[in-house]
């Protein structure tokens, strides 16, 4: 032994799946568990739910079970699985039915599938079921298929780790007999059950998705096999096409046909475009959309692999994919091309191995480019000046020879008219290279090769000289015209990219993207107007447009860029070219993300709009509703009293009844004048009348009208300044504040110091007059000084205090109205301290 620690080994998932409760994935496990517990195995039974099905309850005997754990939760005692026990135990293989199950509130996991990740963690071997409508990814289309939503769920890739997944199938009809028979659930459900989740619909659904499900995870596990042993090789485990396009005119040709070729053998189809790996070259952009959705529509998956090498990309996707057929076009390349390239299909064909190659013949094929008429990528100036080096070059490489005949070679003149000709190639391009060299062979014939001053070409020597001179100018010329349609193409695909990213961050970024999207698609093609056109109900309107003029209907504007069938961006100005429609196309797109997002957006106020409005109107009625009622019931009990004939009452029980409905009348007016106050505050009704007004003042007046008066202390100088308030609002606050500080204070009255359980003190600072109303109540929960402004909010209060929350709420807004500010502070020593602030008055103000 080396000392070394081993690492725990991790126990083993085997799930049961099935397509609906009912198919037998509890009866499966349980006969795995008594075959292992017969061979030997330590086997227990954590936890089975038999659903009061005999035949599984009769499967339970014989084998060892971890009694559950109780969770009592709202007055009801729930069964659980006792995981600490099991763990206790820990045998070699726990049984725990029901994957998906969620926990009693108080258990140590949510969810029962945790638990079993806690069993693997040990080491244990877990047996456990599920149905394929506990799947997170397939949830929502079960939802769909049903109209049953499934609140418990399992992560999918919990049940990919699983080392075995065991499909429990049964045909819909014989469920539904299995059900019909009172096997699955009790007699007064069965009616209930076939008519709505067990219909035979329903159910062959449920079973396609289990079916299919299983198929890919097999797939998979077979994928990871042939990456772990590097097999290469295709197996014919089953047919999947591949149509390889180039974006070009056949590509729709290929995409139909691979679907027929795939549709007859029973196939997955994949449409596979290989993008150059320099990115310039290839299909437009808007072609590749265009034959995504074609290949969405047929029910093919696209995908998309760069390489600068077409065959071998195409074959390695092919066979990485497990491909058995591959749909190819006929080349393109004329019988001269093929001379010098056989193409891209000729070398597919001989490197396909054990792939089947169909090539498919389309109308583009076999010279499609004939009469196209190749264009010069090189501007017209430097045509101009290659046409005129190309008369020039020459001349003067002749001028030279001749001038310095007498020190020059024969062979230095030849390479002097070959930097002639290579010059102008590379400044004009094909045409002025080849009257160059023409021109250069003509000159150098005539005036330096024998015979002198004639044409006659004698030597093979010369005709060589010729040709070579041609060749040079062609070749040179072919690379210069490559380079700058690569520069031209390069240059293009950068302004593409920075007006698509500027285009994205608008609509990620600005606060209103339509219409300034919108504007920079103005500004970036010259256009005098834009407008976004939706067709709704058969009439097309306006969403959004920017300049004079804008369009009403596609039909009126210069360039019609359709985004879907219902919404197109209509510009009007010029007429644009077809190269600038991919950006276009692009900028649509991104216009129609905008007005989605702010149609969302807008949808999103709203809501929170409605829920807020109904989150108060449902606070209001909780809040409200004992507190109207409180008082009402007071009042109808002592005047019930007084009107009692039978009861004789002295005159102190009279004057304390009276005293209640008092109390009580008192108390239902503060709660109508703070819902008023607060309706105010709500539709902006609240207008103030300044003028100048002390605190002690507003103290005083505000103070008269406070029960318990005498548990409050004033201490506010009388020649403290006046602030700028409107009195009556003012007087409003004063007493909610302190209506407040008395409500929440009369836990903690009198502490043993003597200190009040109310305090009332004023202070200036600055331009500012301070009122502070301080309690030595409880005080308020950490971070919440300024949730305590909140309409409807009561923090810490858990007793019956009266009050609807209002009162601070009111507080603020009257406050805030009058143009100070409101805030709640800690009370040193505990308690809560609210601190009132308003600007002092200055003489001569209104």
């Amino acid at each position: 032994m080396d000392g070394t620690p081993t690492t725990p080994r991790r126990g083993e998932l085997r799930i049961y799946l099935g397509a609906a409760p009912g198919v037998g994935k509890t009866f499966a496990m349980l006969g795995e568990a008594h075959r292992r517990r017969e061979r030997g195995t330590d086997v227990v039974v954590g936890l089975v739910e038999t659903h009061g099905r005999p035949r599984t309850a009769e499967l339970l005997a014989g084998l060892d079970e971890v009694p559950r754990r109780v969770e009592r939760h709202r007055g009801l005692d729930l069964t659980e699985m006792d995981l600490d026990a099991l763990l206790a135990r820990r045998p070699e293989v726990a049984v725990v039915d029901e994957l998906a199950h969620t926990n009693a509130p108080g258990s140590r996991n949510a969810k029962r599938w945790q638990d079993v990740e806690e069993l693997l963690d040990a080491g244990v071997d877990v047996l456990s079921t599920l149905n394929v409508q506990h799947l997170e990814s397939l949830n929502d289309v079960v939802r769909r298929i049903t109209g049953v939503p499934q609140r418990e769920t399992v992560p999918d890739e919990v049940v990919r780790r699983a080392e075995q997944v065991e499909l429990v199938d049964l045909t819909p009809e014989a469920l539904r007999r299995r059900l019909a028979h009172g096997n699955v659930h009790p007699a007064h459900k069965i009616d209930a059950a076939l008519g709505n989740y067990f219909r035979v619909g329903n159910l062959t659904a449920l079973r396609e998705l289990a079916l299919l499900w299983v198929a890919d995870q097999v797939d998979v596990a077979l994928q990871r096999y042939r990456a772990e042993q590097r097999i290469t090789d295709t197996w014919e485990a089953r047919e999947r096409v591949v149509a390889a396009i180039t974006g070009g005119g056949e590509s729709e040709t290929l995409i139909r046909r691979a679907r027929r070729i795939a549709t007859r053998a029973g196939a997955e189809l994949m449409v596979l475009h290989v993008l150059r790996g320099d990115g310039l070259a290839g299909a437009p952009p808007d072609a590749v959309a265009r034959y995504r959705r074609l290949s969405d529509d047929v029910g093919a998956t696209f995908h998309t692999v760069v390489g600068d090498d077409v065959p071998t990309a195409l074959l390695e996707f092919a066979r990485g994919v497990n491909a058995t057929q591959l749909v190819i076009g006929t080349s393109r390349r004329s019988r001269l091309a093929r001379l010098f390239d056989e193409g891209i299909g000729a070398t597919v064909v001989q490197r396909s191995g054990s792939i089947d190659v169909h090539a498919v013949t389309h109308q583009h094929s076999a010279g499609g480019r004939r009469g196209r008429r190749v264009r010069s990528a090189l501007s017209p100036s430097r045509r101009a000046l290659g046409w005129l080096l190309a008369v020039l070059a020459p001349v003067a490489a002749t001028t030279a020879g001749l001038v310095f005949h007498d020190d020059l070679l024969l062979s230095t003149d030849v390479l002097d008219h070959f930097l002639a000709t290579i010059l102008v190639a590379l400044v004009g391009g094909l045409g002025p290279a080849l009257c160059a060299a023409v021109l250069s062979a003509l000159l150098l014939n005539f005036f330096f090769t024998a015979p002198l001053f004639t044409f006659a070409v004698d030597t093979q020597q010369d005709l060589v000289t010729l040709v070579a001179m041609l060749v040079v100018a062609v070749t040179v010329a072919l690379v210069v015209d490559r380079a700058a349609r690569r520069a031209e193409q390069a240059a293009l695909a950068r302004t593409e990219a920075t007006l698509l990213a500027s285009y994205a961050r608008t609509v990620l970024t600005h606060p209103h993207p339509l219409a300034r999207l919108l504007e920079k698609v103005r500004e970036n093609f010259g256009l005098d107007s834009v407008a976004l056109l939706e067709n709704t109900g058969g009439r097309w309107t306006r969403v959004a447009c920017v300049g004079p003029a804008p369009c009403d209907e596609p039909d009126d504007a210069d360039v019609d860029v359709p985004v879907t069938a219902d919404v197109h961006l209509a510009l009007r100005g010029r007429s644009l070219p077809a190269s600038d429609r991919r950006v276009l196309e692009a900028a649509a797109g991104q216009a129609l993300l905008a007005l989605r997002q702010q149609r969302l957006t807008e949808q999103t106020r709203a809501a929170q709009a409605r829920a807020e409005t109904t989150e108060l109107r449902t606070a209001l009625l909780s809040a409200v509703g004992h507190d109207l009622r409180t008082p009402l019931t007071s009042i109808k009990a002592a005047a019930s009293s007084l009107r009692d004939p039978e009861l004789t009452l002295s005159p102190e029980d009279t004057g304390e009844l009276l005293a209640t409905v008092e109390e009580s009348a008192d108390r239902l007016a503060g709660l109508v004048d703070n819902l008023l106050d607060s309706s105010r505050l709500a539709t902006g009704a609240v207008h103030p009348l300044f003028r100048a007004v002390g605190y002690d003042e507003v103290v005083a007046r505000a103070l008269s009208g406070v029960d318990d008066r005498d548990e409050v202390v004033v201490d506010v100088d009388e020649r403290l300044a006046p602030v700028r308030a409107d009195v009556g609002l003012l007087e409003r606050v004063v007493a909610n504040v302190v209506d407040n500080a008395l409500r929440h204070g009369r836990a903690h009255p009198r502490r043993d110091d003597g200190e009040p359980a109310v305090a009332v003190r004023a202070s200036a600072h600055a331009d500012l007059v301070e009122l502070r109303v301080v309690d030595r109540g409880r005080g308020l929960p950490r971070g919440a000084a300024d949730e305590v402004f909140a309409p409807f909010q009561r923090l810490g209060d858990r007793d019956a205090t009266p009050g609807t929350g209002l009162g601070l709420s009111v507080a603020k807004g009257f406050t805030e109205a009058m143009g100070g500010s409101i805030r709640a502070e800690d009370t040193p020593g505990g308690g809560l301290t609210v601190v009132i602030s308003l600007p002092a008055h200055e003489e001569g103000t209104a």
